[in-house]
């Protein structure tokens, strides 16, 4: 009788299932790369390994303690330390992100500043509130002014005067004076020399309808240069006491040493020291040889002295008029000047 036929063991293979599943051997390895910082980093470890092996192994490469590794796996999610082992071959991707500080960039956060010598060696000073804008100041100082500079045209250079002008005008100590008696002044203007100087004197200043119009005489007689800055100013302070007082009489000299001493006292900028010799110059200039006016002009007239005339205004024709009429005279002038340079360049 025929023994039966041995049983035969039915032996898996990939025709059975559709969606088969390589399942590497011990001495495979897999390989895997890490970005950190943008920078790819590859790993090679054998299949049998896990998380915690991938972890040991980035420790040992990048010097990054497992507590402060986090794994960003595709699909997977954040892992976080404490890792589990979870075996490298059932990852669903292998690149993996991995976020994380290096022990330098740690240290560098975690170390204590130093505090600069100077800091260290002085203690701390409390806080004190910020310099505020002085509004009432900047108001009177417009207020309490030359509203207008206004240099000859028909002299040489008369961007040269109106700078001048505009120093005096800005002057600290000046402007500290006019602040203080509340002087508001509608012109400030250049006499011509020629028209103000005769054999008995050179006329200095002149203040028309208290405080209309200032005129100074800034210019040399032989019109090569500017006359001494200080000398100037304590010409300008006199003629601002005419803004009070017409006569020169005691009150008036009273004020006029006290603007004097307010203007020298005000002026920060080391007393009101001259300006270059570029600037302005003539440094043998004191003075002395010329008086400053004749008295303040009120309507035309001379006040005190001078032997002027309701009218007749000296020798420049122009005594008593007023600040739109200094204006009017000087465009006129200056008309004149560029008829004559014009009719002279076309003969």
């Amino acid at each position: 009788m025929a023994s039966p036929p041995p049983s035969l063991e039915k032996v898996p293979s990939f025709a059975d299932d559709p969606s088969p599943k390589e399942v590497p051997s011990s001495d495979e390895a897999i390989s895997l790369t890490i970005s950190h910082h943008g920078a790819p980093h590859m790993f090679r470890l054998p299949a049998t390994s896990t998380i915690l092996d991938l972890s040991a192994e980035i420790q040992t490469t990048l010097s990054i303690p497992p507590a402060s590794q986090k794994l960003l796996v595709p699909k997977l999610g954040l892992l976080k330390p404490p890792f589990a082992p979870t075996p490298l071959t059932t990852l669903p991707s292998k690149k993996i992100q991995l976020l994380a500080s290096t022990p330098s960039e740690i240290a560098a956060v975690s170390a204590p500043r130093t505090a600069s010598p100077l800091r260290s060696s002085s203690p701390l000073k409390a806080a004190t509130p910020s310099k505020r804008h002085d509004w009432r100041k900047a108001q009177d100082e417009a207020t309490y002014t030359f509203h207008t500079l206004l240099a000859l045209p028909y002299l040489p250079d008369p961007e040269r005067s109106r700078r001048y002008l505009a120093r005096l005008r800005d002057d600290a100590g000046i402007k500290a004076a006019m602040r203080k008696h509340k002087f508001s002044v509608g012109v400030l203007t250049e006499m011509n020399p020629a028209e103000h100087t005769t054999h008995e004197s050179r006329t200095l200043g002149l203040n028309r309808n208290r405080g209309e119009v200032i005129e100074l005489r800034l210019r040399t007689d032989a019109y090569d240069g500017y006359r001494d800055y200080k000398v100037i100013r304590k010409t300008l302070c006199h003629e601002l006491a005419h803004n009070v007082f017409g006569e020169h009489d005691r009150n008036f000299w009273d004020l006029t040493g006290a603007i004097e001493k307010e203007v020298e006292r005000g002026d920060w900028r080391n007393g009101g020291r001259a300006v270059s010799n570029e600037e302005f110059y003539d440094p043998n200039d004191r003075g002395e040889d010329g008086h400053v006016d004749g008295g303040g002009w009120s309507g035309g007239e001379f006040v005190l002295g001078g032997g002027g005339k309701e009218g007749s205004g000296g020798a420049d024709g122009r005594g008593g008029m007023n600040r739109r009429e200094l204006m009017a005279k000087a465009a006129e002038e200056r008309m004149k000047r560029q008829a004559r340079t014009e009719g002279g360049s076309g003969s």
